[in-house]
């Protein structure tokens, strides 16, 4: 089967390792692992980082493919580009869709507390994942995963859905299409600055899945003696009898302890202009001493 390839290497190479012809290949990032090795099966088919527009198109439609397919391409498809394929488009999504529909599924899967995400294989349609379902895989969420950890562990499936998909195209027997329930949608978009800043007035389980949902980057911010912190991991804890207000802290074993709206949460590593806080450099900031 001949595709047209959006996103990063990996499922391009595993694609082509398949057996499928890749006649155009964009790639959606210079910096990810596999951009050699894809450039040397494809050669000139190989496209860094390019706008999907006039020139993009009557590229694609002399290489004629018979299917658009979509792994991690970051920025809208235009229906022209998909409709250059006589099979249409399809892609993988980090999430069950409908829900987490957008740009950071794993952020807010594990601030909505699930319990289980997975990845949705679903037409390319002129709205951010709202095409017809072809194929899913659930995953339980591990409650010591940060998002990071999360994403990793959604690689796999992801690329799993994305073969056996294809390969149904390939056979003529593509999956059943299910559309998707719009009452059962949510929203997945990046958070502000102001978001991912932590408020001590909310409960320690919405912080600590705040943190968790942030980390390692951009990572939950918060304030001591001035300096802003990136909090990269905490533990919610009972609220004791001294911390009586959001917002006040004690240094235990060299950790901030801080009370929250209910309960109370320790910072267990946090970084300052990049570099790990110490429990030291703690000390310093609650004595005012910071450098």
């Amino acid at each position: 089967m001949r595709i047209a390839f959006l996103g990063l290497p990996l499922g391009a190479c595993l694609l082509h390792q398949d057996g499928h012809e890749i006649v155009l290949c964009a790639l959606s990032r210079v910096d990810s692992p596999g951009v050699r090795r894809i450039q040397r099966l494809l050669g000139d088919k190989v496209l860094l980082k390019p706008r999907l527009e006039k020139h993009f198109i009557a590229r694609l439609r002399a290489a004629e493919p018979d299917l658009v397919v979509s792994w991690f391409w970051t920025n809208r498809i235009p229906t022209a580009v998909i409709e250059v394929a006589p099979l249409g488009g399809f892609g993988v999504h980090p999430s069950l869709l409908p829900r987490h529909r957008g740009p950071d599924p794993t952020t807010w899967a594990l601030l909505s507390g699930d319990r289980e995400t997975g990845v949705t294989a679903h037409r390319l349609a002129a709205e951010y994942d709202t095409g017809a379902i072809l194929a899913s895989e659930a995953l339980s969420i591990d409650p010591s995963w940060n998002s990071w950890l999360l994403a990793r562990a959604l690689d796999r499936p992801s690329l799993r859905v994305l073969r056996a998909v294809a390969r149904r195209f390939a056979l003529g027997d593509p999956p059943k299409e299910r559309q998707q329930d719009e009452a059962e949608a949510t929203s997945a978009p990046f958070l502000s600055d102001d978001e991912c800043v932590l408020h001590w007035t909310d409960d320690a389980s919405r912080i600590t899945r705040l943190v968790r949902a942030l980390a390692p980057s951009p990572g939950a911010k918060m304030e001591i003696a001035g300096e802003e912190l990136t909090v990269l991991e905490v533990e919610s804890l009972a609220l004791p009898s001294y911390l009586e207000q959001p917002g006040e802290m004690v240094l235990e074993q060299g950790r901030p302890r801080i009370a929250c709206g209910k309960g109370s949460i320790r910072v267990l590593k946090a970084e300052w202009n990049g570099e790990p806080v110490s429990p030291e450099h703690f000390t310093r900031l609650f004595s005012g001493q910071s450098d």
